[in-house]
């Protein structure tokens, strides 16, 4: 299982947020380049970079940070936040991000996810499915849209993605362990998706459960808060993930 080391960052800042409430921040670190050189220098295959300021305002604030990261490490770099014209993907994956993660984006407007899958491929292109309530959550998990979760998916693979990343809300940033029913349960219903699987992990055994769901898809794993606070190490990680 890939294990991806996670940086939120908001006004420069490493930050974690609990169930995505900017009012319940975090914050851990000044220099998001460090912590990146950081998982870099310990063994991450990739980092998950999200600009909070992006989500949630619906244009990117940390560009200059992210283009830093790019410019400093040579691990792919998947990012996401406010990323919501064909601009703006086009500008971050010309400096230097691998992959772009778009949430509101592909909800509020799926032709800039069409295109943008035409442009870059599936490769490149990802989209988050931030999960709340039963609903897809967009706009920095601020609104709740009207979207059934497994039909939405069904009809991105229809138009030729290949992998999401699924994360729900309600166990984010809060070290409760991830929602292995709620991943099993979308992943039988996509199978053909590759999954990222995102919040909720606290410990060891949480990465073992989750790579109990690789043979339907679920195939990564991103980590933050557990890391930040100290309760496993990304090397620990990355050992149980060979298993």
């Amino acid at each position: 299982m890939l294990v991806i080391p996670a940086i939120d960052i908001r006004e420069g800042k490493v930050v974690r947020l609990k169930k995505g409430e900017f009012s319940e921040q975090t914050t851990y670190l000044d220099e998001p380049v460090s912590v990146a050189l950081k998982w870099q220098e310990e063994g991450a295959r990739m980092i998950h970079v999200v600009d909070l300021d992006g989500a949630f305002f619906g244009l990117p604030q940390n560009l200059e940070v992210i283009e830093e990261i790019c410019s400093n490490v040579s691990i792919p770099i998947q990012m996401g936040g406010g990323l919501r014209n064909l601009e703006l993907i086009e500008k971050v994956i010309d400096f230097g991000v691998q992959r772009v993660v778009l949430g509101s984006a592909a909800i509020i407007k799926p032709e800039i996810l069409k295109e943008a899958l035409f442009r870059f491929s599936a490769k490149r292109v990802v989209v988050g499915i931030d999960i709340k309530e039963g609903k897809i959550a967009i706009s920095g998990w601020q609104k709740v849209s009207d979207y059934k979760v497994d039909e939405f998916i069904m009809g991105l693979r229809k138009i030729g993605l290949a992998e999401i990343i699924v994360t729900d809300i309600e166990r984010d940033g809060m070290l409760s362990g991830p929602n292995i029913p709620l991943l099993e349960e979308l992943a039988k219903k996509t199978m053909g998706l590759r999954i990222i699987a995102s919040g909720g992990v606290s410990c060891l055994p949480d990465i073992i459960a989750l790579k109990r769901l690789t043979e339907y898809g679920v195939y990564g794993v991103i980590i933050g808060k557990s890391l930040y606070d100290g309760k496993i190490t990304l090397k620990e990680a990355l050992e149980v993930a060979k298993w």
